[in-house]
């Protein structure tokens, strides 16, 4: 990772023509492209945070010298205002940086004391995301940091299980994802399931939530595997569930007769309850008529 980087000031420059004047043409040209090259790049590696670390954007500069009273700025170009910190005269001047970076940023003044820039970034957000430069615009020797920032989040995978016609069908479903990332299935043995595309939803947070399913058979193990990774990230979240053998049991084909035999009682049973009631009530109309002529003969 390139965090310092000594520019050759024009007067080194014009001293060191003498010194080379039997050196080749084609040699000093590619010497001198080899020396602006390696000032003008970036870090090798791009740091990794997880959405809500803290984190350290590192920058020494080339001599140890006390930095806490230097001009310190901390910026990223694709940003309006740019500056994510800026100190002059050993006091931080809030109003300079981007609101975006309130309260989340700081310099050590121990490790400024030691030349040590290095930035602290606080509660990373997925915005965070992008290219930062740290600057000490000294009169001798400049420091000049260009640092990647990549920003993660993760979460684990969660399994349901239903019943279908051929099987059993399972969905995973992870949600809270950055970068987006991909989904596996395993079986027991570790071997790769044909699975349906991966359904992607992208939230207003830039958070991907991400759902697939797979139809499955009873196997050896019964165990199966979801697997969410994000190799750009170098992060993986698994869960793993086991269907019971019970689960993928048809319906015995003896069963049937019986179903039926026991759905026709059953309407056999209801039609002779709604036959009874009928007659019951009825009767007892009938009865009611006999008692009623029967008082009236008496009366007369």
């Amino acid at each position: 990772m390139k965090q310092n980087c000594r520019m050759i000031p024009m007067k080194e420059r014009l001293l060191l023509r003498p010194q080379l004047s039997g050196v080749p043409a084609l040699i000093l040209h590619h010497t001198v492209f080899i020396l602006f090259l390696t000032c003008a790049g970036e870090s090798s590696q791009p740091i990794v945070a997880m959405m809500g670390d803290d984190i350290v954007l590192p920058c020494q500069m080339e001599h140890a010298v006390d930095a806490s009273g230097l001009t310190v700025e901390w910026s990223r170009p694709d940003l309006e205002p740019r500056f994510v910190h800026l100190r002059r005269d050993s006091v931080e001047l809030v109003l300079e940086k981007n609101p975006l970076y309130k309260g989340r940023t700081s310099l050590s003044t121990n490790r400024l004391k030691r030349g040590d820039i290095s930035l602290k970034l606080s509660t990373v957000k997925v915005s965070d995301e992008g290219t930062y430069r740290g600057f000490v615009p000294t009169s001798g020797t400049p420091t000049d940091c260009v640092i990647q920032l990549t920003v993660g989040s993760v979460s684990f995978p969660d399994i349901k299980i239903s019943k279908v016609s051929n099987g059993v069908l399972l969905v995973c479903k992870s949600e809270g994802w950055y970068p987006e990332p991909e989904v596996f299935w395993l079986d027991g043995e570790g071997n790769l399931l044909s699975a349906g595309p991966t359904e992607t939803v992208r939230g207003p947070d830039d958070l991907y939530t991400v759902s697939s399913r797979v139809t499955v058979e009873k196997r050896h193990s019964n165990s199966f595997t979801c697997r969410v990774q994000q190799n750009h990230i170098n992060q993986t979240r698994e869960a793993l569930i086991h269907v019971p053998e019970d689960v993928f049991m048809e319906p015995s084909s003896s069963a049937v007769p019986i179903i039926v035999v026991l759905c026709f009682v059953c309407v056999l049973l209801f039609s002779a309850l709604v036959v009874w009631k009928r007659r019951r009530n009825k009767s007892s109309k009938l009865s009611s008529e006999l008692f009623l002529i029967s008082n009236t003969v008496v009366h007369y």
